[in-house]
Formats: C-alpha cells, sequence, structure tokens
C-alpha cells in the first residue's frame, strides 16, 4: 500500500474568506462540493488544502485526509490492529471509497482511495 498524499481537512463557516486568505498563499480552488473545498498549489498540485464545514455523509468532520493506493487492504490492516472505525468503508457519490479512523492523538482520519 502506498500513500499518495495527506491533506489537512480545515473547519470552516467562511469558505470564501478561507479560499481568499490561502490565495494569499498561492492556493487556487480545484474542486468544490459546496460542504467541501480543495485548494492546490499550481506549482505542486499534491499540496493541496480542504476547507469544510461539516461531512456531508459522515457522522464526523476528519481532521485529515490520506489517500492511498489501496484503500480495502488500508481498511483490513488498521481494523485487524484493533484501530477504532469511526466511519465504515463506503462508495460515495463523488467517486472516493473511504472510511475514517481515531489515530492514537484522538484525530479521526479519512482514509480514502479514488474509482
Amino acid at each position: 500500500m502506498a500513500v499518495r498524499r495527506v491533506v489537512p481537512n480545515i473547519r470552516s463557516e467562511a469558505p470564501q474568506e478561507s479560499r481568499e486568505f490561502y490565495g494569499l498563499l498561492g492556493f487556487e480552488e480545484v474542486m468544490n462540493h459546496g460542504w467541501i473545498m480543495t485548494l492546490a498549489s499550481p506549482s505542486s498540485p499534491a499540496a493541496q488544502i480542504s476547507v469544510m464545514s461539516s461531512d456531508k455523509t459522515a457522522p464526523v468532520t476528519p481532521d485529515l485526509s490520506i489517500e492511498v493506493d489501496d484503500v480495502d487492504a488500508a481498511y483490513e490492516i488498521l481494523r485487524a490492529s484493533g484501530a477504532e472505525i469511526v466511519h465504515p468503508l463506503q462508495d460515495e457519490e463523488w467517486g472516493v471509497r473511504r472510511f475514517f479512523v481515531r489515530d492514537p492523538s484522538g484525530r479521526v482520519v479519512n482514509v480514502l482511495g479514488h474509482h
């Protein structure tokens, strides 16, 4: 299993202001579903930040997202380790397969893969 990217998820009730702020640092909007917006660096597209009000289909808002090349393998490894699965493995309508797991510090991690 390989990590493709790691994206911090910033909770915000002011997404436009957040986009403008991070725009001053060179980020540009690359995705916007209304409840989540992803900003990326044009010169380094894997450098990203997601701004979200809350998660549309999960009970909690994750602290960060980790995209892996095999989300099913990641799920099995973490489940077998005894890690707390906060949100079950499932396919989402916007083209990702994902689950949430709690890390040892209590942070919620969205582990995902694209279809």
